[in-house]
């Protein structure tokens, strides 16, 4: 229902309020546990994200499984991809939440060009021609950034094709994994070519880290984010902050418990955040990393 994308997107804002400075303040906010209504109301976003790896670039029905078919109401857009080179993606619009959908694939790890495309470590600005008015300062990673140029162009199209259709205001993006850094990239390029007056909300999972200090903190600035970690999971701690990269704001750690806590700042180092909990990979599980998430695992 539409009051889904409204909790969400409340529990977004809140995480978004409460992190806005970034880890500076850290230690002066709480950690707070998610209620379950609050849990819930990211569920039909799990799924969206879930049924990138679908192939929908093949087909629009989403046919492929209880995790693709679970928001029924869906009306597809358009889709892309090939799920090597370019991600498989898909736009459409979800009547029970009242938003557009962009969704991203995660890695194919079949697949060697997604894995190199991961291996990219070396960051740079990204490109002025889909970000336009951007600071030289924000430098992203350029495998993530390749990635999302290719799907960028025909993503900004359908997204404008719904909105329009269905007479909407609110975009909501989501991915897990390599999908989740592309679905972040998405949430500071749409902003620069949309309506002002179109609310933007991203909703991650397993996300890496995407890019620099200056690029965190312009995500913190103009974006509405909640990236969720699972447990061990060691791909949100990758790549290494050594390496100059970090976080946004909005992190929700699911413990071993099954609760879900709400980290303030980027890169909280309570053992409660995902950094404090997987300090390097040697103490991580990869299992984790696919869910569950709140009982979904990503994938057909």
């Amino acid at each position: 229902m539409a009051s889904r994308i409204l909790a969400a997107a409340a529990t977004a804002t809140v995480l978004f309020a409460a992190s806005t400075h970034g880890a500076a303040i850290t230690k002066r906010q709480a950690i707070t546990t998610l209620s379950t209504a609050q849990i819930e109301s990211f569920k039909p976003f799990t799924f969206f994200a879930s049924a990138a790896y679908c192939n929908p670039s093949t087909t629009l029905t989403w046919s492929c499984g209880d995790n693709c078919n679970a928001n029924s109401g869906f009306q597809p857009v358009a889709s892309g991809g090939d799920g090597g080179d370019e991600q498989f993606w898909y736009v459409g619009f979800d009547p029970a939440q009242s938003t557009v959908v962009v969704a991203h694939q995660g890695t194919n790890t079949s697949n060697i060009l997604a894995l190199l495309t991961d291996g990219d470590l070396i960051m740079g600005n990204l490109d002025s021609s889909l970000f336009p008015g951007i600071s030289s300062s924000i430098e992203v990673h350029q495998g993530f950034a390749a990635s999302h140029a290719r799907s960028a162009p025909d993503i900004l199209t359908a997204v404008n094709s719904a909105l329009s259709a269905h007479n909407s205001k609110s975009v909501t993006l989501v991915g897990h994994s390599l999908g989740a850094a592309l679905a972040l990239l998405d949430a500071v390029y749409l902003p620069l070519h949309l309506s002002s007056d179109v609310q933007v909300t991203t909703v991650t999972y397993g996300m890496p880290r995407v890019g620099n200090q200056d690029f965190a903190n312009y995500v913190d600035a103009h974006a509405h984010v909640t990236h969720i970690n699972n447990e061990e999971d060691p791909i949100p701690i990758v790549p290494g902050r050594f390496l100059g990269y970090h976080h946004p704001s909005g992190e929700v750690h699911i413990q071993d418990s099954g609760s879900w806590d709400a980290c303030p700042g980027q890169d909280n180092t309570s053992d409660l955040c995902i950094v404090g909990d997987v300090p390097n990979i040697f103490d991580s599980d990869e299992s984790n990393h696919d869910g569950p998430y709140d009982g979904v695992e990503m994938g057909c």
